[in-house]
């Protein structure tokens, strides 16, 4: 219970102080040298800064904070960030801090999502939106399931808040990533073309008969 809340807590500190770089998640693996943290970023560069120091940084504060022993911090690409919802969101929170309509940003999101592949998504944004009461509205696209252990385990979460004058709003994005497989989903096979029977030789004509039984005929009679 303790390590499963310090690799939480590490996660949403990271999440924090990499909002700006793209962070989407973090691996965490005990070592016989150490500690290995793999930090999976849409701008890497952002993660190292400039000749390294911003990640020897981040490993002095993970050591002596959260009390890993000898961090390793590697950092990993992500080849397409708009399939990965942490990243939306965190654009999108980014988005409503700058000033953007809500529903604008929203579509934007759902447009770049599936233009990168997505079998579908939805995202709801919650709070104060149009009044001083709260309600939430929903943008989806595409394919999306409701419910299942297929959609489960296949479809990606991730859940954002940012502070805004009228008060805090939620954004929560689920994403259908490109060859995810559902049991719903029907599959059209293509038609096979049936066999085709073979032909029967055609019939002789009679003149042909009838010279054939002739020509037996004489080769029994000089016999």
């Amino acid at each position: 219970m303790k390590d499963n809340l310090r690799k939480v807590q590490l996660d949403e500190f990271l999440s924090r102080e990499l909002s700006k770089a793209g962070y989407s998640k973090m691996e965490l693996t005990k070592t016989p040298l150490g500690t290995r943290v793999v930090v999976y970023a849409a701008r890497p560069g952002m993660v190292i800064g400039r000749r390294g120091q911003s990640i020897r940084d981040l490993t002095k504060v993970l050591e002596e904070r959260f009390g890993l022993d000898n961090p390793q911090i590697s950092v990993a690409a992500i080849e397409i960030p708009e399939l990965e919802p942490k990243v939306v969101a965190s654009q999108l929170a980014a988005a409503l801090e700058r000033g953007v309509h809500f529903r604008r940003a929203a579509y934007w999101a759902v447009q770049r999502v599936m233009e990168a592949g997505a079998l579908g998504v939805e995202i709801t944004i919650r709070g104060k939106l149009t009044s001083e009461r709260s309600r939430y509205e929903h943008y989806r696209q595409g394919y999306l399931p409701r419910s299942g252990d297929a959609a489960a385990k296949q479809i990606r979460k991730a859940v954002e808040w940012v502070k805004l004058k009228p008060g805090l709003l939620g954004i929560h994005v689920n994403i259908v990533p490109p060859g995810a497989d559902f049991p719903d989903k029907p599959v059209f096979r293509p038609m096979i073309p049936p066999e085709e029977k073979p032909t029967e030789p055609a019939a002789a004509p009679e003149t042909e008969v009838a010279e054939a039984e002739e020509k037996e005929e004489e080769e029994t009679a000089d016999t």
